[in-house]
């Protein structure tokens, strides 16, 4: 295979499948992937309707959150209006920002993502399809849910960022608070199952020979986000859970008096919040860079240093948080440290201005409305940025802390960094998931309303706030000098309102839902998206040898139409993609792809999203029946996710054969699950991190007096029961591997079970046994949201252990077919080492620091 592949990759005319191939293989392939019809087409799981799916949902919540934004701006129109009262204004200007940053800005990116990924890369599908259709349908139920709180009173009110002891139950007894931590943390849990999906996609699913120096800047750019998402939500995640936990059971993370610190939630969420600003504006830089160089007819200028300016990007985006900080007392030096890495940001941002200035100088610049949006973006998140550069800046920030002038800077790069290249990505794709192209003249008349509008509305708003306008004040007196900024800001805001809703008339008026018959590559672009993709994406996946192949590769849609290059029929007779090698792009294996309908994914996400809105309203009981049919739908799935080795090794051209199944580190299943860890990790992490931020407030009382640690024997005995669990399964792998099935696999399996499980609750009978509860301190609630988090992780693990198990005596486990057992070996192997980390800081510290 290696050899074939060397050959084609030097002989540049070499097709793998020379000459036409029949016709009947296209119409095979259109069956195999065809969509269902009607309303059954809510079923289907194929990455272009998703992705279409999610994009639309996602441009739904835009425009509701759009609407609240502008009762606000009529009620700030005026001094002392009373359009709405205050209470009504704090759950608009709460719900405005949430809809915003986590029902729209990140979903609508991974959309884009879920949509062209796959024909960008010249992939069928992406690797887990049922998993992006579950994220989907759970955004869609939990998103909607959540908007619907504002119509019966019950909308969070406390700002998009619920700092405590404003939302702790003293001061916001009621469940408005409820449904933004259960809501918002179940929302983020979909996020990370779509960046899951875009890192195994992008690594593991490319057109042979798209080795990571011939990969489209877009794919970079989402690979880059997947990174940041995994790694700054569990921050958040864990916030939202320490802060429920606390409401609803009383232990006191972030309650002072009780050793607590409300900072720990800044802390925390701001290791999410400021990278999720970069999340956000990543992808756009991504789409921004394949707009450019099309509308430019010649390739991005400096490659390579937008390459590195993105993954600058996203290292440095995790050493800002604290700059959110500056008015909270953090020492000086912290200070400083900080103001650097802000001010450090702007380097790699820079590098990607001027390459796309350079790229629309070095070619001819087509003003079409997709290029216009990007110069707007251009203007608006560059003075966006030099206005961060201000707020980096300790001194300045002292002042402007809390103002509408950081409003206007939150909205110059937000709307400038994401919302324009969002709006220049769907003009410049619109075509291919439509008959018709959008209408050009309509178009300039959107662009133009809205540019107009953000600097009528945002511009006046810097103003605003140097002369002394606070954030969130729902009305003013008459003779501070806001009142004409705030009425042109209004104005400036339904010049915007218009725009979006030119927009919104002419996508009505032009989107006709098609792949086959779609409006083609109207701009001569380079990159694969614009191959002559159907619903199951290109005829057969081309050979990449350059990074715009379409430039490069002139018969190329010929020849792809043709079916000369790979997999240009079903092997297996059914849905298929060629899973590729990380960083060359060698073809591995084929994968076997789940087929439509599919209503299971659909159904768990309904019932997870019941489970978590259900539980928010104190509805226990059904809520756990919820929970309960969510995990049983998901396994049900899951059971046929692992067909094994039934099919021969099958040719795809080109003289290369390939296996239909793999295991172990070559399996897109193993970088999945591999991936979650890391995400389990960061929680685990971020936990550990509020242990000892909170000992830190508490040096003289870390345990408080009176408390009785365990004995060591505990904590030796439940560590030595976790690592006896892992070497159990490590035996039953040893003997899976073995010929034959040895009938002790599922029995030392069972016993790693029983292991594992005896081991979590040894740790939590040691710790009852001395008197401390959860309720009494941050010492005690900390050592129980380690046990409580950890026990999840071990929950999941006995289940998967049981799974496997069932696997095994149903015949779907052995030797060759061993997916399943890897996946839960080295989500075994972690549980245990987590459950061992554990004891030592639980155990552990509080002796090393003399503790009693």
């Amino acid at each position: 295979m290696s050899a074939a592949l060397d050959r084609m990759e030097a002989e540049d005319s070499a097709l793998p499948n020379p000459g036409s191939r029949p016709a009947g293989e296209e119409d095979r392939l259109r069956e195999i992937w065809k969509a269902p019809k009607g309303w059954r087409i809510l079923g289907a799981i194929n990455n272009t309707y998703i992705g279409v799916f999610y994009i639309g949902t996602a441009l739904l919540f835009f425009v509701l959150a759009g609407i609240l934004a502008l009762i606000m701006r009529t009620q700030l129109a005026q001094p002392e209006l009373d359009l709405v009262g205050h209470g009504l204004y704090n759950q608009l200007f709460t719900m405005h920002g949430t809809v915003m940053m986590f029902l729209f800005a990140v979903p609508a990116v991974e959309a884009v993502s879920v949509y062209l990924l796959p024909n960008m890369q010249a992939a069928r599908d992406l690797p887990f399809p049922r998993l992006g259709a579950y994220a989907f349908w759970a955004y869609f139920f939990g998103g909607l849910t959540f908007f619907c709180t504002i119509f019966v009173g019950l909308a969070p009110n406390t700002g998009w960022f619920m700092y405590p002891p404003l939302s702790s139950s003293q001061y916001s007894p009621a469940e408005n608070a409820d449904f933004w931590l259960l809501g918002i943390g179940f929302i983020e849990i979909s996020a990370i199952a779509g960046a899951i999906e875009i890192i195994v996609g992008v690594l593991k699913t490319r057109a042979p020979g798209m080795s990571l120096d011939k990969l489209p800047i877009y794919s970079w750019a989402m690979l880059c986000l997947a990174v940041m998402i995994i790694i700054a939500f569990p921050a958040v995640i864990l916030a939202t859970t320490l802060l429920e936990m606390e409401r609803a059971f009383n232990w006191p993370f972030f309650i002072a008096e009780r050793g607590g610190d409300p900072l720990l939630w800044q802390h925390l969420f701001w290791f999410f919040g400021h990278p999720e600003v970069y999340i956000i504006f990543l992808p756009a830089a991504g789409m921004v860079s394949m707009i450019v160089p099309a509308m430019a007819g010649t390739p991005l200028v400096g490659y390579r240093l937008v390459v590195l300016a993105l993954i600058a990007t996203t290292v440095l985006s995790f050493g800002l948080w604290v700059h959110h900080m500056y008015t909270t007392g953090i020492p000086k030096l912290s200070t400083g440290f900080f103001a650097a890495a802000s001010t450090a940001v702007a380097v790699p941002s820079g590098i990607q201005v001027f390459a796309w200035i350079a790229t629309i100088a070095s070619g001819r610049m087509k003003l079409t409305t997709p290029a216009l949006f990007v110069l707007g973006f251009l203007f608006i998140f560059t003075l966006g940025g030099l206005t961060g550069v201000m707020v980096a800046m300790a001194p300045f920030d002292w002042q402007a802390h809390d103002t509408y002038f950081i409003v206007a800077h939150l909205h110059y790069v937000l709307i400038g960094g994401m919302v324009f290249p969002l709006f220049a990505a769907i003009y410049y794709w619109f075509p291919t998931a439509s008959k018709h192209a959008l209408s050009e003249p309509v178009g300039k008349w959107v662009f133009g309303l809205m540019f107009v509008g953000v600097n009528v509305t945002f511009f006046p708003q810097h103003v605003a706030g140097l002369i002394g306008m606070p954030r969130r004040v729902y009305t003013y007196h008459a003779g501070l000098g806001w009142d004409v900024y705030n009425l042109v800001s209004t104005i400036g805001s339904y010049m915007i309102a218009a725009g979006v809703g030119l927009f919104v008339i002419d996508v009505a008026r032009r989107f006709r839902f098609s792949f086959d018959d779609n409006a083609g590559d109207v701009w001569k672009a380079g990159t694969l998206e614009w191959l002559n993709n159907t619903s199951y994406g290109t005829r057969s996946i081309p050979h990449v040898r350059s990074r715009e192949p379409l430039w490069d590769q002139p018969n190329l849609g010929e020849d792809v139409d043709k079916g000369r290059y790979y997999l240009p029929a079903s092997v297996t007779g059914g849905r298929e993609t060629i899973v590729t090698s990380p960083i060359e792009a060698r073809p591995q294996y084929i994968l076997q792809v789940p087929g439509e309908p599919c209503w299971p994914p659909i159904l768990s996400a309904f019932f997870t999203a019941a489970f978590f809105m259900l539980l928010t309203v104190k509805f226990v009981m059904l809520s756990a029946i919820c929970g309960v049919l969510a995990i049983g739908l998901i396994l049900y799935w899951m059971w046929a996710t692992d067909p094994g080795q039934n099919h021969p090794p099958a040719q795809i051209g080109g003289g290369i054969t390939l296996p239909v199944y793999a295991t172990g580190s070559v399996s897109h299943s193993w970088w999945a699950v591999s991936i979650l860890l890391v995400v389990i990790g960061m929680i685990f992490t971020c936990l550990l991190f509020s242990y000892f931020f909170l000992w830190l407030v508490n040096t003289t009382a870390w345990p408080p007096q009176g408390v009785t640690l365990p004995s060591t024997i505990w904590s030796l005995a439940a560590g030595g029961l976790y690592v006896g669990s892992s070497a159990l399964i490590a035996l039953a792998s040893r003997r899976l591997a073995g010929a034959g099935r040895a009938p002790s696999v599922p029995w030392l399996i069972g016993l790693a079970v029983v292991l594992l499980a005896a081991g979590w609750v040894l740790d939590l009978t040691a710790q009852w046994r001395t008197g401390l509860g959860p309720e009494d301190s941050a010492y005690g609630a900390t050592v129980y949201a380690i046990l409580s988090i950890h026990g999840v992780v071990a929950a999941t693990a006995v289940l998967m252990g049981l799974y496997t198990m069932a696997r095994w005596w149903s015949g779907r486990l052995d030797a060759v077919r061993r997916s399943t057992f890897d996946n839960t070996m080295l989500f075994w192997y972690y549980t245990s080492g987590q459950g061992v980390a554990g004891l030592v800081v639980v155990y552990g510290f509080p002796h090393l620091i003399g503790a009693a």
